[in-house]
């Protein structure tokens, strides 16, 4: 997705927020501040991907600040959190008739823990009081029937995470792809370095994600979404051989919208104008939408 207009105060937003949660010397604050809005100032380009831009603002902020991890308390607590939601999922996926269409519905809930942006929660705690209302309201696009299909016949499949707390019920998705489809070989990929409150191979070692899938990775370096350019001939291999790629959250749909890699299907909440005008849906819907 190229970037729009209306991704410039957000991707502030964004740099303030972390600026704020890292630090309460206002000098740096200020200074980060600053170099930030010089910087976006000088690279931004409409015809540019937002995730190319929104990646070396963050990566100036970060460096001015000083910190490697500025979200890294949000990010343990938002785990925390939903781990203590998994009952309720386990629950709700006994009582359907259609678990994994259950399971794609709440990994695309836990979408909602995303911090510093309009359309999400800042607070961890939120998830849990906001869960069973964003769940009700089902799937506003869905291809579930379609991505059935293509996993009922697929041999490789990728799944790119994308926040912390999500990716607990992202766990219980990969257990229900494998049940679905024994025979896939699964790989999920997180970011390579800390960035924003996305999940690293240190989260997805605690959670064990090993016990679900066959290969984990990663995008190898500091990204938002994934930078193509320095994608590992491991993870370019394994995206070639792909039948299906799963991509989690707004990020992975910025960069992954610039390729021509297919089939993939993107499972998010719209919770900007600008992805939702992108992928032609209504704001603040969830979404899971196949592209071939």
């Amino acid at each position: 997705m190229k970037i729009q207009e209306e991704c410039v105060p957000c991707l502030l937003k964004r740099i303030i927020f972390e600026a704020q949660h890292s630090t309460n010397d206002k000098k740096i604050k200020t200074h980060t501040i600053k170099k930030s809005c010089k910087l976006l100032s000088e690279i931004y380009n409409p015809n540019v991907s937002s995730a190319i831009i929104a990646t070396k603002v963050h990566k100036i902020a970060y460096e001015t600040l000083g910190d490697k991890d500025p979200y890294k308390d949000l990010k343990d607590s938002s785990n925390k959190i939903a781990c203590s939601l998994v009952p309720k999922v386990e629950h709700l996926i006994k009582c359907s008739d259609d678990t994994l269409r259950i399971c794609m519905i709440c990994s695309i809930v836990g979408n909602m823990m995303d911090f510093g942006i309009s359309g999400a929660s800042d607070d961890p705690e939120h998830l849990g009081e906001i869960f069973e209302e964003i769940f009700i309201e089902d799937l506003g696009h869905d291809n579930t029937d379609e991505v059935k299909k293509l996993l009922s016949k697929a041999k490789r499949v990728m799944l790119f995470t994308d926040n912390c707390g999500e990716i607990v019920f992202d766990k219980i998705l990969c257990k229900e792809l494998k049940k679905f489809n024994s025979k896939i070989f699964l790989t999920v990929v997180v970011k390579g370095e800390p960035i924003i409150s996305d999940a690293t191979i240190e989260d997805v070692k605690k959670l064990k994600f090993n016990e679900v899938c066959d290969e984990i990775l990663t995008t190898g370096c500091f990204a938002i979404g994934l930078d193509f350019e320095k994608v590992s001939t491991e993870l370019k291999n394994a995206l070639d051989k792909a039948d299906l790629i799963i991509c989690k959250g707004m990020a992975n749909y910025e960069a992954f919208s610039e390729t021509n890699y297919a089939p993939i299907v993107y499972m998010l909440r719209t919770k900007c104008t600008a992805i939702a005008k992108s992928l032609k849906l209504p704001l603040n819907i969830n979404v899971v939408k196949l592209v071939k």
